[in-house]
Parts: structure tokens; sequence; C-alpha cells
């Protein structure tokens, strides 16, 4: 097990910790939350030992922890990239050829092209429930699409229809979810999946 190995482990429990904590101190404590120690320890590699967590001990989502469970499922994937580079999991050249990827690939294409219209409707059939006052789509339906790949087509509904533009699960989340997905878009550009095998 090489330094660095050993350092992901010994920070993905320190995350798993510093996450335990801080969930017990929301629930037998006023205002002594540790969010910074649990953000910081997420940004240093620790997000898998915090999703476990979560998984193991507080997985209901509600409107107060969906903006970090958001955040969290961001980084980890970001994370998990950043090693299989680290690891040598990546293509001797890199290219910025999405156009080539795509052609390449057109059901992928085909794919995006699907489900980021799918998520721009469910945002339009939100914001027309709301003015309604019917029955609304779930919060974590609108940005489960967009983790799924429609994070433009929800990120454009939220400004063409004005919609949830006050929620920063959704104004720093979605485009956080289309960051992320660059990131593994062009992982999976530049990735060498002959050494997975």
């Amino acid at each position: 097990m090489n330094g660095f190995e050993k350092y992901l482990i010994l920070i993905n429990a320190v995350g798993f910790f510093v996450y335990a904590v801080n969930a017990w101190l929301y629930t037998h404590t006023e205002k002594r939350q540790i969010d910074a120690a649990v953000t910081v320890s997420s940004l240093l590699g620790g997000s898998a030992g915090i999703l476990l967590c979560i998984l193991l001990f507080d997985r209901k989502a509600e409107k107060g922890n969906m903006m970090s469970r958001v955040f969290l499922l961001c980084i980890f994937i970001i994370q998990v990239v950043i090693v299989l580079v680290m690891e040598g999991y990546v293509a001797d050249h890199v290219t910025f050829a999405f156009w080539t990827f795509f052609a390449d690939h057109p059901m992928l294409l085909v794919y995006f092209a699907a489900i980021n219209l799918i998520t721009f409707a469910a945002f339009a059939v939100d914001k027309f429930a709301a003015i309604k006052h019917r029955s609304r789509v779930r919060i974590a339906t609108l940005l489960g699409m967009s983790f799924a790949g429609g994070s433009i087509g929800g990120l454009l509904a939220m400004y063409f229809f004005r919609h949830k533009t006050k929620k920063d699960y959704f104004t720093v989340g979605i485009p956080l979810i289309l960051a992320m997905q660059m990131v593994v878009l062009f992982y999976w550009m530049n990735a060498s999946w002959q050494k997975f095998g």
C-alpha cells in the first residue's frame, strides 16, 4: 500500500468521524455544528467516508441537507476521476475533441438530448404546479434528473421559467452537477480503458 492509498483511507476515516459528530451535534445541540470541518474533510478527499456515514446513519434527505448531499456526491465523483488519473488510468494523449467523441458515440448524444428535454419539461411541470397550487415534482426528482445528465435542461428551465432560482441546492447545485459531468465526460474521452481489463 503506497502513501496515497494510506492517505485516502485516513482522510475517509476522518470524514466518516467528522460527519458522524456533526450529525450528532445537529440532533442534540443548537448552533454547535461543525459544517466547515465536514466541507474541508470532503474537499481533502474524505467524501467517500462521509457518504458512507450518510448511507449508514443519515439517509433521510430533506430541504435542509439537500445542498450538502449534492455537493458531496459531485465532489465524490470528481475525486474518483482524480484517483483514476493519479493511478494512471488515462490515455497517453489528451483530447478536447468533444465533437469527435459524440460522433463516435451517437447514442450518448441522443441520451443527453432526451434527458435534457425531459428535465426541462419536469421543471416546467413543477412551475405550472406551483402556480396552480397542485401536487409538485419532488426536489429529489428534479435534482436526480439533472444528475442523470439533464443539468443543462435544468439550468435552462430554472432561468427560462424563473423557477427554483432562490434555492441554493438548485442555483449552486445544478451548476456544480454540470461541472462534475464535464469532468466525467472529459475523463471518459481520455480514459485508457485497456488498463481496466
